[in-house]
């Protein structure tokens, strides 16, 4: 553990650049940890994926008061 937090830094590095497929971070001999490089993210876009979709109707506030009596 003490290693560890001692060259963390390098130790992400090593994975990262594919050195090292994962490290074990042991605890007085015992295995607690596993570091490994997170798979690439997708780049697709996230924000506005459903735009052109759906419509917002024009009375969708009209039954706010009756919706907000549920929740109390």
């Amino acid at each position: 553990m003490l290693e560890a937090k001692s060259n963390l830094s390098r130790l992400v590095e090593a994975v990262e650049q594919g050195v090292e497929m994962e490290i074990i971070i042991a605890r007085n001999g015992r295995p607690a940890a596993k570091l490994v490089a997170v798979k690439a993210l997708p780049t697709e876009q996230r924000v506005g994926v459903a735009k052109g979709l759906f419509k917002v109707p024009k009375n969708i506030d009209a039954c706010n008061q009756e919706i907000s009596k549920l929740f109390f």
